[in-house]
Formats: structure tokens, sequence, C-alpha cells
């Protein structure tokens, strides 16, 4: 019995090998087998060329592989290189300024919303808003702009008054131009005024904020056109468009700017259906522009002034041109009865400002739109707002512009003084000194060289615009002074250290 239960074992004992060893085997095969596959897939996706240098090349390691897509920024989307930075900065910060002055406050909104937030609010404009892919089953959007998002935030947060300001990203998929400062991703900057107040006293607000802010950018000549979507609204009625095609026939008048009216009376008849004689008495009116006279003209239009919303927005013009006079901004305002902006939620008066020496399209618009924020209130209570956007991305292309044309070094940079020293073993005593300079809030900075040549720091100093350099060697730390050199003159002067701050911040100001 023993010696039978002992033969068992061996046999087992050997069957466990036998099978390691298959294993084994096939373990071998198998990996042998996946890399004549992946060498066959491989040579079939090469050319004949690409095969024939493979077999007198070795393969490249990953490591020196080259990367296969294309680098490039998104269609209509642009980067931004420090030169051009500057100037934007400037753009901004002269906005912000404007802004403040006139008390404004800041908030921040998201930059996808939900899409049922953005639809319906644009017309036919509607069409260029951004879907973003499911993220969880909330159906989302890119902002289209910053004036529905702010309606949203009102009724969120049951705001009935507020003077806000608003500079971000908004994104249109539209067809760029980008000669023309018109892309898919640009900033807005916006100003906005809600709550219940004297009629017409914010809106003539927002007229005189563009004005200020155009003429602080010394940007050149320009004209705020101004008009009513009530004048529009009654002289379309007046003319025997049906109300159902108000909306889209606003639309139409909202390109007289970039189109001829032979194509836009074209596209009220072929495309939307008006009748001719209907198209051809709106003309009479979309043609007409002026001031105060204006207004008179249209009181004394009797057909014009039987509709409640024409009459209405006649007064309502008056009286912002009168508010605008008070407010010193009277010689920039144009009433243009062509002025349509096609968005649907503008209400009352609409503006819309045009650099009038520059091929760029408007640069600003906005107006009233008293019913948005109801659309998003649940007991449907409206707080009335007004409001104007700055289209950065155009001002930006005539300031670039301009920039290049003046010959003048363009600065990268806000550095004050360029810390330097032309003797060797002096870079700890340029930080030192730096530091000492950050400390009194000027801007400064050194090179990070141990012994660059002090001719070599001027250069760089000059053609980077850096207005002072502070020069440092050994007698000036045994005497406690430092050597202050105006970059453009060339002039030194020796200053005490410990009244550097000062005198630093005084010759600023003179340069």
């Amino acid at each position: 019995m023993d010696a039978a239960i002992k033969t068992l074992e061996e046999r087992a004992t050997q069957a466990e090998k036998d099978v390691a060893r298959i294993s084994k085997l096939l373990s071998v095969l198998e990996t042998t087998t996946e890399q004549a596959a992946d060498s066959a897939t491989a040579s079939k996706e090469q050319s004949p060329e690409a095969q024939q240098s493979q077999t007198t090349k070795p393969k490249k390691s990953k490591e020196h592989q080259t990367n296969a897509f294309t680098v490039k920024t998104p269609k209509g989307m642009i980067d931004y290189t420090p030169p051009q930075m500057m100037i934007r900065e400037h753009l901004f910060k002269t906005i912000t300024n404007v802004f403040q002055l006139h008390g404004a406050v800041t908030i921040e909104t998201p930059v996808m919303e939900l899409k049922e937030v953005l639809t319906g609010k644009y017309g036919e404009d509607s069409k260029l808003i951004y879907d973003v892919a499911d993220q969880g089953g909330e159906i989302l959007a890119l902002r289209y702009d910053l004036t529905v998002p702010f309606a949203r935030y009102l009724a969120k947060h049951s705001v009935k008054q507020i003077k806000r300001y608003h500079i971000a990203r908004v994104y249109r998929r539209d067809q760029p131009a980008m000669t023309r400062g018109r892309y898919r991703e640009f900033y807005q900057c916006d100003f906005d005024i809600a709550g219940e107040y004297e009629s017409m006293v914010p809106d003539a607000e927002c007229v005189k904020i563009v004005c200020d802010i155009l003429n602080a950018l010394k940007i050149g000549s320009f004209v705020v056109k101004v008009n009513h979507r009530g004048i529009l609204d009654g002289l379309f009625a007046t003319c025997g468009v049906p109300e159902a095609k108000f909306r889209t026939i606003c639309s139409a008048v909202d390109k007289l700017d970039k189109e001829e009216w032979t194509e836009v009376r074209r596209e009220m008849v072929e495309d939307k259906g008006l009748d001719e004689e209907v198209a051809d008495r709106i003309q009479k009116y979309v043609c007409l522009n002026g001031g105060i006279d204006l207004v008179q003209r249209l009181s004394e239009d009797e057909k014009l002034m039987g509709n409640e919303m024409a009459k209405k927005g006649v007064e309502e013009i008056g009286k912002l041109l009168r508010f605008c006079e008070l407010y010193g901004c009277s010689e920039f305002v144009s009433f243009d009865l062509s002025l349509a902006r096609g968005l649907d939620y503008y209400t009352g008066v609409i503006y819309e400002a045009v650099l009038t020496g520059a091929n760029v399209g408007s640069v600003a618009g906005g107006g009233r739109y008293d019913g948005l924020v109801g659309m998003f209130d649940k007991k449907g209570r409206k707080v009335p707002c007004v409001g104007v956007s700055l289209g950065v991305e155009r001002i930006f292309a005539v300031l670039e512009a301009r920039s290049k044309a003046e010959d003048s070094v363009q600065r990268t940079n806000h550095t004050e003084i360029l810390v330097t020293s032309g003797q060797s073993g002096m870079l700890e005593e340029r930080m030192k000194l730096c530091a000492e300079l950050w400390s009194l809030g000027i801007k400064a900075e050194t090179e990070y060289k141990k012994n660059p040549k002090l001719l070599s720091q001027m250069q760089n100093a000059e053609k980077e615009g850096v207005p002072l350099a502070a020069i440092i060697g050994q007698s000036e730390l045994e005497t406690g002074v430092v050597k202050i050199r105006v970059v453009g003159s060339r002039d030194d002067v020796e200053v005490k250290r410990s009244e550097m701050g000062p005198y630093i911040k005084k010759k600023l100001q003179e340069l």
C-alpha cells in the first residue's frame, strides 16, 4: 500500500512539472505571435519607401519620434505676445477706470450657462451659440455675451438695484474676420444699471461712459448712434409690417451698416416675404439721421405719432439727447433710424458706437432690456435694465495698428529701473539693491548673469524702454550712494542710498 501511494505522489509531481513546462511554452508562443502581428500592422501602415528604409536603419526610440499633431490655435482664437499684452493691459485699465469713476461694482459669472438660459434671447444669432458636450445630465453652452448671464444673476440673487461692470471672455460660433477684430473667443467689457430710476437718466450715463472711454483711449473720431425699439416697432406697424415679422425685419434693418439698401430690401422681400410697397415705406424712415431736429420732424409725423410705441420712443429719444447735452457728450451722438440691433431682448433705447476713421465695424453697443430678468424670475417680476458692451478686440486692432505706425520702443514690461554694475563680483549686491527697491514699491530688475558687461546692460535697458538704471560698484558701496542714470539721455546723478526711493519716484514722474 505504501509503495502504491509513493508511486502516485511521484506521478503527481511529474504532472505538475509538465503543466508548468507547457504553460511556459504557451507564454513564449503568445508573445512571439503578438510581436509578429504588431510588426505586420506597422509594415502595412508604412509606405514602400519607409519599409525599405526600415531594413537599413534602426528603428527610432519613442523619445526621438516627432509629434504628429499640428501646433496651431483653434479657428477664430488667438495668442497674444508681450508687446500686444502691454496694449491690452492699457486698454483694460482705461476701461476699468472709467467704469469705477461712475461708481460701478464688479461681479463674475460662469463661462458656461444652462443652454435653456441662453436660447431664445439672441434672435437669428442664436445659431452662433457654442454647445458643450453633456457632462453629467446638464445641457450647457458657452456664454454668447455677458448681458443674459447678468439677467440670470439678478433673478437668482433677487437683486433689484445694482450698477455693475464685468470684463470677461465670450464665445460665438461666427465666421471670423481676424483683420477686423472679429473672433470666436473674445473679451467684452460690460457696464449695466439695473433698477427703477428716472426715465433716460441711466441710459444717458451709458452713452456718456462710451464717449469717455473712447476719448480716453485717443482712438480717433467716432459717433454713437442712438435709436429706440419703440420707434422701430411703431414705424414697422405704420408701414404695414405684420407684427409677427417685426423681429425678423428688424434683423434685416440691422444689416444696413454693412450692406446697401438694395440688398437689405431684397432680403426683406425675397427671403422674409415682405410686400415690396411695405419695404419701400420702411426705406423712407430708415435713411434718416440727425439730432433734436429729427426728433421734431418725427413728432410732426401724424401717422407715425398715431402709434403709441413710436410716440413714446420719440419722446424718450428727445429726453436722452437733452441729457447727453447736459453730460457734455452730445457732439458725439447721432439719432439714426437705421440702427436696429438684432438682439431680441432690447425693449427701449438702443445705441452703437462706430469709429468713423477705421473699417472695423461697431466698437460698442447696448440698450435697454426691461423684460429680460423677468424671463428668469419664478414669479415673472421684472427689473428694468440698461447697459453697454465694448468690443475690446476691435478697439485693440486699431490701437495695435497705431502703435506699430509710431516710431517708438514698444515696451513689453513695466520695469522702472534696471540695477546694473560695471564691476565683477557684484551679483549679490545687485540682488540686495533690487530687494530694497521692491520694498519701496519700485519696479526693478537685474540681469541674472554673474558678471555682465555694463554696456550690454545699458543696451538692454534702452531696447526694453526701461527709463532708469541704478549703477553700483565698490566705491558706491563704500560711500553709501547709488548712481541713477536716465537711460535715454545718459545723465548720471549720485544719490544717497537712504534717499534713493523718493528721488527715483520723483524722476519717474518727470519722465
